[in-house]
């Protein structure tokens, strides 16, 4: 009767051990942010393959109903390192190097300084400054 129970126990138990190696619904966790799994939107898909940081291996996952994201960014901003000039913005005219240059401006010059301030202690003072000595009352407890 133990082995039939211990059977049974077994039988039951292995469904719930191959629990996590099934597919896996991806639901976004704010809306109008999409999930990207290797350049592709896999918002709202299927996803199936061994991977994570739980697991010990990684396999290359396989997304069903996902959709490709294009590499170049779809936003109203302008990024240099793609190599695209920018939608809008003005025109840069880049004049003859023979034009004739307007005249030079004024010269201007500030300084800021303060007028030096009399001073107590001699240009050349001795090597030793002997200072005063003052006695303190002593205080009894």
């Amino acid at each position: 009767m133990r082995s039939v129970t211990a059977l049974a126990l077994l039988i039951g138990a292995m469904p719930a051990a191959f629990a996590g190696e099934g597919f896996d619904r991806v639901i976004p966790g704010r809306p109008g942010v999409p999930i990207i799994i290797n350049g592709i939107d896999a918002s709202y898909a299927v996803v199936e393959g061994n991977f994570g940081l739980g697991k010990n291996i990684h396999v290359e996952p396989t997304i069903y109903g996902g959709r490709r994201v294009g590499l170049v960014p779809n936003v109203g901003h302008y990024y240099p390192t793609l190599g695209q000039t920018p939608g809008f913005g003005r025109i840069e005219i880049e004049p003859p190097a023979d034009r004739q240059l307007p005249q030079p401006g004024e010269s201007y010059h500030r300084t800021w300084s303060s007028p030096p301030q009399p001073s107590d202690v001699p240009e050349n003072p001795p090597p030793i400054i002997v200072t005063p000595e003052i006695e303190l009352p002593t205080y009894r407890r």
